[in-house]
C-alpha cells in the first residue's frame, strides 16, 4: 500500500523510488519545512500530497495543497516546496530529475536514490 511506503523511512527531503514507468519514476518523500528554490530545465514535476499540507511557492504566487490534491510544475518554473509543517508526497517525474534541479544544496541534493522494495 502507498501509505505503508512512508513507514519504511524517516529522512526528509530524500525521495525514494517506489516504481518505474518507462523513463519516469514514482517517488515518495517526506517533506519538513522549506526546501531550496530551484527549477528543472528539462523536466516537469508532479507533486501529490498523501498526508499533511504542502505549499508550492512560485515567483508569481503560491499553490496550497492538502491530501488528495496535486500540482504539476512545468519545466523552467522556479519553485520552492514548503511543508506545513510536514507532508508525505508522491512525486512523478523523469528518472533523470535531480531533486534540487538547477540548484546545488550540499545538504539536500540527492542523485543516488534508494529504491523501496515492492509496494
Amino acid at each position: 500500500m502507498l501509505t505503508d511506503a512512508f513507514t519504511r523511512f524517516t529522512d526528509t527531503w530524500s525521495p525514494k523510488i517506489a516504481g518505474d514507468i518507462n523513463d519516469m519514476q514514482v517517488k515518495v518523500a517526506k517533506f519538513e519545512g522549506a526546501f531550496t528554490w530551484h527549477h528543472h530545465d528539462g523536466e516537469d514535476e508532479l507533486f501529490l500530497v498523501v498526508d499533511g499540507a504542502l505549499r508550492i511557492e512560485l515567483e508569481d504566487g503560491v499553490v496550497d495543497l492538502v491530501p488528495g490534491e496535486l500540482v504539476i510544475i512545468p519545466r523552467g518554473v522556479e519553485h520552492r516546496p514548503v511543508a506545513q509543517p510536514t507532508a508525505n508526497v508522491v512525486l512523478f517525474e523523469s528518472a533523470a530529475t535531480v531533486n534540487t534541479g538547477n540548484a546545488t544544496d550540499d545538504a539536500r541534493t540527492t542523485t543516488d536514490l534508494d529504491r523501496l522494495e515492492s509496494l
